[in-house]
């Protein structure tokens, strides 16, 4: 059965940030991922992580200035400097939080000369925290037009040319269903190189037992293939997080 963790960044958003803790672990989870940490001490979030008795299983980078601002500085030619500046602050955030994964978005770019930026900057942030374990992720353009990572197979390229061993390939099956159409196919083909999953219907992004993607399958599919990481509700509930949470109870 898959480990699942819950997005508190799109889940129990019925409560205050820091009371979504207790609410998750209420439901269920064991383990929780944050989009953009950044905007809360550190500190405040490890005492509510530690009072639900959860883990804390990703982050993203950068912070914060998420809602109209950029997605992610890490394939932006001339953006390397705040890449790392974010990056660090990401560092410091999974330190104290005892994060698994930091994901490293690539931002809104094209061209040969974006993925050679890319690939410099996570040679850089591998080398510099060989103990913290990192994910790229492909996002599809329709939710964020222009994002230089959408593509399965450049996500394949930038892996082997870093070839780094704390980089992973972060599998979203709501992104790989809009970029692919056919999220087992896209499991089979890249699956082996994913340290994180993230889970949503599709179309519209809510529960993952509403929609084109066939859950039940998926988690047989990665349960088979002996995946160990954890998959994480990444949604936005359609009727209240608790209301939807039928998924959560037929998967275990």
């Amino acid at each position: 059965m898959p480990v699942f963790a819950a997005n508190l960044s799109m889940l129990f958003k019925e409560y205050p940030f820091l009371e979504r803790f207790a609410a998750a672990r209420k439901a269920g989870f064991q383990n929780v991922e944050i989009l953009f940490p950044y905007d809360i001490s550190a500190r405040d979030i490890l005492v509510a992580m530690r009072e639900a008795k959860l883990d804390l299983a990703l982050i993203n980078t950068p912070p914060p200035n998420w809602t109209g601002g950029d997605r992610g500085f890490a394939a932006i030619p001339g953006g390397e400097e705040r890449f790392r500046h974010d990056f660090k602050r990401a560092l410091r955030y999974a330190d104290v939080l005892g994060a698994q994964m930091i994901h490293v978005m690539s931002g809104v770019a094209d061209g040969p000369e974006a993925k050679e930026t890319l690939i410099e900057n996570l040679n850089w942030a591998t080398q510099l925290a060989p103990k913290q374990h990192l994910t790229i992720e492909p996002i599809n353009t329709t939710d964020i037009p222009g994002y230089f990572l959408n593509c399965f197979d450049l996500a394949a390229d930038i892996l082997d040319a870093v070839a780094a061993p704390n980089l992973a390939l972060q599998f979203d099956a709501y992104h790989a269903h809009m970029i692919t159409g056919d999220v087992l196919g896209t499991w089979v083909k890249h699956g082996h190189r994913a340290g994180h999953i993230q889970i949503a219907g599709a179309p519209g992004r809510h529960e993952p037992d509403n929609g084109d993607i066939d859950y039940p399958a998926f988690f047989r599919q990665i349960e088979a293939d002996g995946y160990q990481g954890r998959v994480s509700a990444e949604y936005h509930p359609a009727n209240g997080t608790a209301k939807g949470l039928g998924w959560l109870k037929a998967a275990q």
